[in-house]
């Protein structure tokens, strides 16, 4: 019957001696023998029992339930629960790492787009990613709320043209004018905006905010810290805001 020292254990399966050891001194793979100087030896079905649990590392299951695994006398009943724990943790892991990778794609094309780059920029930039979500809102509120503004314009003028009464567009139009009025508020509220000069995070004046010139992303406004004039990019900024007007 063959016997197998550590080294040899540790080099059919393609581990270190120290893992081999590792693993008797937690009591997963002790050996069947010691010689009088004690040294380990280990049998046939020792090197089977390591290449399960280098199989069970490699689909990194912890130490402590593959000891619980090996100590039972059904694996069977076990061997499921641990392996869909398992995989649970791994599907959230790989969750969060994708998460994280989709930060760093996002990172990347942002700094493609920051003109002067300083360290400063990222932190504008991380500010942004942070609070989009946030913003995304505040816009699916806006178009929800455009939506409904539209449908009662068109709404009231159709049945103006079809009918020839045109007092339900005159209520319309108020409704649709006290609507644009609130939504501009709520929205203007809501947001804030990072200086490209000082980094930074303001709030104009409503005014300001409302006549500015602006991209989908960006309004040519003036810092309220440091003065400066031009296209700054907006952020969701109901709270927390450096500097407000």
């Amino acid at each position: 019957m063959s016997k197998y020292t550590t080294g040899e254990m540790a080099k059919l399966c393609g581990v270190s001696v120290r893992a081999v050891q590792y693993y008797d001194t937690r009591n997963i793979l002790t050996p069947s023998e010691l010689t009088e100087g004690g040294r380990r030896l280990y049998s046939e079905e020792d090197l089977q029992r390591l290449k399960i649990i280098c199989f069970l590392r490699e689909l990194d299951l912890p130490i402590n339930s593959i000891g619980e695994l090996l100590s039972e006398e059904h694996p069977e009943d076990v061997v499921s629960l641990l392996l869909d724990e398992q995989e649970r943790t791994l599907r959230t892991e790989i969750e969060e790492k994708q998460v994280r990778l989709g930060k760093l794609e996002e990172l990347k094309q942002a700094l493609k787009r920051v003109e002067h780059f300083s360290v400063e920029s990222i932190g504008d930039i991380a500010h942004i990613m942070n609070n989009k979500k946030k913003l995304r809102q505040v816009r699916l509120v806006i178009l929800a709320v455009g939506i409904v503004m539209d449908v009662i314009e068109v709404g009231t003028v159709i049945w103006g043209i079809r009918t020839g009464v045109w007092w339900p567009f005159g209520i319309g139009m108020c409704f649709v004018l006290a609507m644009g009025i609130w939504i501009s508020a709520f929205y203007f509220k809501r947001v804030a905006y990072i200086c490209p000069k000082c980094h930074a995070i303001f709030k104009p004046s409503f005014k300001q905010a409302f006549f500015a010139r602006h991209t989908p992303n960006t309004r040519k406004l003036t810092c309220t810290a440091c003065g400066h004039h031009g296209f700054c990019v907006e952020t969701y900024g109901k709270e927390n805001c450096e500097h407000e007007q």
